[in-house]
């Protein structure tokens, strides 16, 4: 009787372990499935330019209104990877049709994932390819990975990152490079005055000199 009764209850965790594993859902999906859902209420226009990326765009709460003469759509999400913004990126570039997109993506590849500068052009490598792909001719911006107080550690990697992608992007038609990273620096040293308490996200202090660099290079 025991045993029996040892069986149905090993039967039951089995059972409901495997219901767990098939409810869970990727990382970032409530996001993506908000984006879905705003998207229903209001679809952007199409032709607009497209900001994709990490939390330095999810944070960046009036990047719409900072380039409303653009048609800005804002769909940074998280603390993502580019691995993270290909494998949604059916979701995330597809449906908008854009003129333009902007990148700002690969600091947690590096940070997060753990991955080298080598792999995280290969992750942009396929990202942009999938883009090009569906869009053949649209211009893609890539902002530079910045260098924060918080991921010091990361610096080197990241600097090369920022050189392996600058120079993968120059053997393609209507792209650029636009480096923020160095325009952050005082004398070549980070100024913790530009970002928040975390020391890796940015005041608007921060966004004003992205603003600055990014706005030339916007298609109108």
């Amino acid at each position: 009787m025991m045993r029996r009764f040892y069986f149905s209850i090993m039967t039951l965790l089995i059972f409901a372990g495997q219901q767990t594993i098939a409810q869970q859902k990727p990382a970032f999906w409530k996001e993506i499935q908000d984006f879905k859902h705003r998207d229903s209420m209001a679809m952007p226009a199409k032709n607009g330019i497209l900001f994709v990326g990490s939390s330095s765009f999810t944070k960046w709460t009036d990047l719409e209104a900072a380039f409303k003469n653009y048609g800005a759509i804002n769909r940074g999400f998280g603390g993502s990877t580019l691995a993270q913004a290909d494998f949604y990126i059916a979701d995330l570039v597809y449906p908008y049709q854009p003129r333009q997109v902007v990148i700002y993506s690969g600091e947690n590849d590096i940070a997060t994932d753990g991955v080298s500068a080598e792999e995280t052009l290969n992750r942009f490598a396929t990202f942009f390819t999938h883009i090009r792909n569906k869009f053949a001719d649209v211009p893609v911006l890539y902002i530079s990975i910045k260098n924060s107080p918080s991921r010091v550690q990361y610096a080197e990697t990241m600097i090369h990152t920022n050189a392996l992608i600058k120079e993968y992007l120059g053997h393609y038609k209507n792209t650029r490079f636009v480096d923020v990273n160095s325009k952050m620096l005082k004398n070549g040293q980070l100024r913790p005055e530009l970002f928040l308490e975390d020391m890796l996200h940015m005041k608007p202090e921060g966004y004003t000199i992205w603003i600055k660099e990014i706005t030339p290079l916007l298609i109108k």
